[in-house]
């Protein structure tokens, strides 16, 4: 499908030997980073000397465990909407409307 539309947009005078040669999708090879051996490639500090964070850090810190922390609480608090739970309470509403006990109690025997 893809071959023949191509053909089709090309101009009328454009020979097709020429259709062969052209790459399609193409694009060059991705990039590769030598390792270094550092982490993150950062060179590590002298010694006395702490790594300075940049100003995008605490953000992503701050924003990455406060959601996490919120999706937590909300997860813990959230409502039972459980299809079990409304029909155990859709059939204790109904046994007690007509006057049966909805709960086991063995016999005497």
């Amino acid at each position: 499908m893809l071959l023949t539309s191509s053909i089709r947009a090309l101009p009328a005078g454009r020979p097709l030997t020429r259709l062969r040669s052209v790459r399609f999708a193409s694009h060059d090879a991705p990039h590769f980073n030598e390792p270094t051996g550092m982490l993150f490639g950062e060179k590590p500090p002298p010694p006395g000397f702490r790594r300075i964070k940049q100003p995008w850090e605490n953000i992503w810190y701050y924003g990455m465990y406060g959601t996490m922390l919120i999706g937590g609480v909300l997860l813990y608090f959230k409502p039972d909407t459980s299809i079990q739970t409304w029909a155990l309470k859709e059939a204790k509403q109904r046994m007690e409307a007509r006057g049966e006990k909805y709960k086991y109690e063995p016999s005497s025997h």
